[in-house]
């Protein structure tokens, strides 16, 4: 692992970009064809954090599973890197977790499960190829589910459904199965059927293989991977291994199965519209790699992203790629800040120098990382799909596009308005040139957004949320990580406008009944409404200027 490495580079526009070394098209391929960029959706508490451990317990990234049930545990969760994921048991920030398995690359992306963090979770999303929907077997989908749900299926992102807890009573899983096609609208294939004996959990059918894995229950409560008996459906042993009750049961499942499901389609599976489902425990990791072995044969590689000027294909000679996340402070010793990068196209190299699209000046990418949650490696080249950090000093923000050769923008990334406002203020004055270093790089990795209203006594910072779990992690990591305790002051005002027109038009708008001026980082003027009516009344009567929830 390696020390907080050197920042990247800003050049001068003047100078030529350095010349890539002409790209392997055979190697490009097969770098492209073993890569799986996915991230998984859930519900809080459908075992997300526990089947993320897992996944990496199973991939050989790690040795011993975290657990992240007991408060006394002696690890946490490897994707929970920050002191208050760990102290509060949530995930509160997406992270990256790369490992390699089967041969395969994965790039694991893991998001925050608590709706308050939907704007860094569903700018992850679109950096994924695929997603595992996570579901509890006794609740089955639930709202954030749906949620998230409807982003993937909005990008058609192929959704690939992992029924969890299946070690307790839960659900039917017929019934499980008719509830997402009936709650969500898509198609359902039973990829693995779970095997009961005298309805205890023992195992799974796998349907495409036509075998049977029977586990082995460990006393290490999942800390290792579960021993299993694998054998096929035909064979007339099988009767034997899981008794005459459990085969009977399994058999009639299957018949039913095959006569009123769905039958595979991989083609519909890529296009979003089938989704197979597996069925498993996390916990005791009975179907996890069952789950694994067949998500990464038929979860997509790479494929082409929509940009300003067409799909742009990972076969693509240049390099290409867009930041869709900022984290600073990943390494407190150092105060990094860290731009996580999706690499589209071409084979990046370090310290290769790009397009930095938004600027229209070439970038060095200087000493790019692979991630392991807040643990890093250096590295010297990536591929279509990885994801890599960058070292930044506040040149990049979140959409960039990187690479090119002609004015480009990769689409998708979307914006949000904030919920929820508060004034803030540091608690202590004489560190309020801390708090203001805090408060803006919080705000440019998008922990939330930053207003400013002209006072008496000078410009007031008010920060902007989507939810209200937002001013708890910003004060935490405000104190723990730049020294500044802060206060923030609840405010009544809920509806933001951005609003563009004649000067004169916008300054009488701005400053009506119910309505709070303020400037966003940019300067731009933003109103806040206190309620829907004064947004309403508004909307009706104010048709010299232009209202926008976003900014333009």
């Amino acid at each position: 692992m390696t020390d907080a490495a050197e920042p990247v580079n800003s050049v001068a526009a003047d100078d030529a970009p350095a010349t890539e070394t002409p790209v392997d098209h055979s190697r490009l391929e097969r770098e492209i064809a073993r890569r799986r960029t996915f991230a998984i959706i859930s519900h809080p508490d459908a075992g997300k954090t526990t089947l993320t451990e897992k996944l990496l317990l199973y991939g050989g990234a790690i040795h011993l599973a975290g657990s992240v049930k007991a408060r006394r545990a002696t690890r946490h969760a490897t994707s929970d890197w920050m002191k208050l994921e760990q102290e509060r048991g949530i995930s509160v920030t997406s992270s990256v977790l790369q490992f390699e398995f089967l041969g395969y690359q994965l790039n694991l992306l893991d998001t925050p499960g608590h709706e308050d963090f939907s704007e860094d979770t569903y700018r992850t999303l679109v950096a994924a190829d695929s997603a595992i929907m996570l579901l509890d077997n006794r609740r089955g989908v639930e709202e954030r589910t749906r949620q998230l749900f409807d982003v993937c299926k909005l990008k058609r992102t192929p959704i690939f459904t992992l029924v969890n807890k299946c070690d307790r009573h839960g659900e039917d899983p017929l019934k499980l199965i008719q509830d997402v096609e009936a709650d969500l609208g898509i198609d359902c294939y039973a990829a693995t059927w779970p095997v009961f004996e005298n309805d205890v959990f023992v195992g799974v059918y796998d349907r495409l293989k036509r075998e049977v894995h029977l586990f082995e229950r460990s006393g290490d409560r999942g800390a290792t991977r579960a021993d299993d008996t694998i054998v096929s459906i035909d064979d007339p042993k099988l009767i034997d291994a899981m008794g005459e009750s459990a085969f009977d049961r399994l058999m009639n499942d299957i018949e039913l199965l095959d006569a009123a499901g769905h039958e595979y389609d991989h083609q519909r599976v890529i296009d979003g519209a089938l989704t197979p489902v597996f069925f498993g425990s996390a916990l005791t990791n009975f179907g996890i790699e069952p789950f694994l072995r067949e998500f990464l044969e038929l979860a997509p590689p790479p494929g082409p992203r929509e940009s300003s000027v067409g799909p742009v294909e990972p076969t693509r000679d240049d390099f290409t790629g867009f930041v869709f996340k900022i984290q600073a402070n990943m390494d407190p010793k150092h105060r990094d800040r860290v731009a996580f990068l999706r690499v589209v196209s071409g084979h990046f190299e370090a310290n290769m120098q790009v397009l930095h699209q938004r600027t229209g000046k070439p970038l060095r990418l200087a000493a790019p990382q692979q991630f392991m949650a807040r643990d890093r490696v250096a590295i010297e080249e990536a591929w279509p799909g990885d994801v890599i950090g960058v070292m930044d000093r506040g040149n990049l923000r979140i959409g960039d596009t990187l690479g090119g050769d002609g004015k480009m923008e990769f689409q998708g990334i979307p914006r949000f308005a904030p919920e929820h406002f508060a004034r803030a203020m540091p608690a202590d004055p004489m560190k309020r040139k801390q708090f203001d270093q805090g408060l803006r790089q919080l705000t440019e990795e998008g922990a939330a957004q930053v207003f400013y209203a002209e006072t008496s006594a000078g410009s007031q910072p008010i920060v902007g949320a989507v939810g209200q779990l937002q001013f708890d992690v910003m004060a935490f990591r405000l104190e723990y990580e730049y020294s500044a305790p802060c206060k923030f002051e609840k405010m009544s005002y809920r509806w933001p406008r951005w609003i563009t027109g004649p000067k004169a038009d916008v300054e009488r708008v701005a400053t009506g009944l119910g309505r709070l001026k303020v400037y966003d980082h940019k300067g731009a003027i933003v109103v806040l409404f206190q309620d829907q009516w004064a947004l309403r009344r508004a909307l009706q009567h104010e048709t010299t200027v232009q209202f926008h929830e976003t900014a333009p």
